[in-house]
């Protein structure tokens, strides 16, 4: 048997419930076989409310990881928290040099739980390098906001602003998460082809368990290209699996509540 093989480009959750730890869980019930390259180490402090710790890896130390990887080939691609400028570019350079193809680019400005950006020249960084090299990028309202310099957004019609704004410049495809923070009745994403608005939506699951929804998501979709699925409907089973994963999310201990990303599988499908 012949596995689709991934790669994420991302920073590690020591708690298990997001970044690469999140995307291989996802990979594997994606029936494809995924490979990393980490940028990060995220540890969190137990006696200091959970709060964030960022430890970066050398760029050099990077660069072997992907040179392993690529090496091997790859089906498709996703990235996650890249961190530096460096490390955009270093991303973009690889993509460049083996003609990947199939690019999902999560772009991850912050820590779930932490409301500070982790460093705000990056966002021009993946303007500039990483839009332009997108299959589908994949940003919630915040990042959305940042990314095409409109400001928050709030509004369905504040999303369609930000998604042309954003496939201008560069992205094949856009994917604006609203999900339960958009003012709406339903748990609603937007999808952005370049030409046509589709609006995926989800009945809201109240819940404050959605640890490690953005990954996941990203990390299904990555799955989804693999295996043949075209972007549309890559992005649609995509939103069906992690609406599944925050309907089965859990508490994890008295801080965070991760997704469960074996639920659709499990329970669903």
């Amino acid at each position: 048997m012949t596995l689709k093989k991934t790669l994420t480009i991302a920073g590690s959750d020591t708690s298990g419930g997001a970044g690469i730890q999140a995307d291989l869980k996802t990979f594997q019930e994606h029936g494809v076989y995924g490979m990393t390259a980490l940028t990060t180490v995220v540890t969190m402090d137990p006696n200091n409310h959970w709060h964030h710790n960022v430890h970066p890896l050398s760029i050099d130390t990077l660069e072997a990881q992907l040179e392993t990887v690529l090496s091997v080939g790859i089906d498709a691609m996703k990235t996650g928290m890249l961190g530096t400028v460096e490390i955009i570019e270093l991303a973009a350079k690889k993509i460049d040099q083996f003609g990947l193809d199939k690019v999902v680019i999560d772009p991850v400005m912050v820590c779930k739980g932490e409301d500070e950006v982790l460093n705000p020249e990056t966002t021009d960084a993946m303007r500039e390098h990483l839009l332009q090299r997108a299959t589908v990028v994949t940003p919630n309202l915040f990042e959305a906001g940042q990314l095409a310099q409109t400001g928050p957004i709030k509004t369905i019609d504040g999303m369609k602003e930000a998604a042309k704004k954003i496939h201008d410049l560069g992205a094949k495809n856009v994917i604006i998460k609203g999900g339960k923070q958009l003012e709406h009745d339903k748990a609603l994403d937007l999808f952005y082809d370049g030409s046509e608005f589709t609006l995926l939506e989800e009945e809201k699951v109240e819940t404050s368990y959605n640890h490690g929804a953005g990954c996941t998501f990203a990390a299904a979709i990555t799955s989804n290209l693999a295996n043949g699925q075209d972007v549309k409907e890559a992005v649609q089973n995509a939103k069906k699996f992690v609406t599944a994963a925050i309907k089965h999310g859990f508490k994890l201990n008295e801080y965070v509540g991760p997704v469960m990303h074996g639920a659709y599988n499990r329970f669903e499908k």
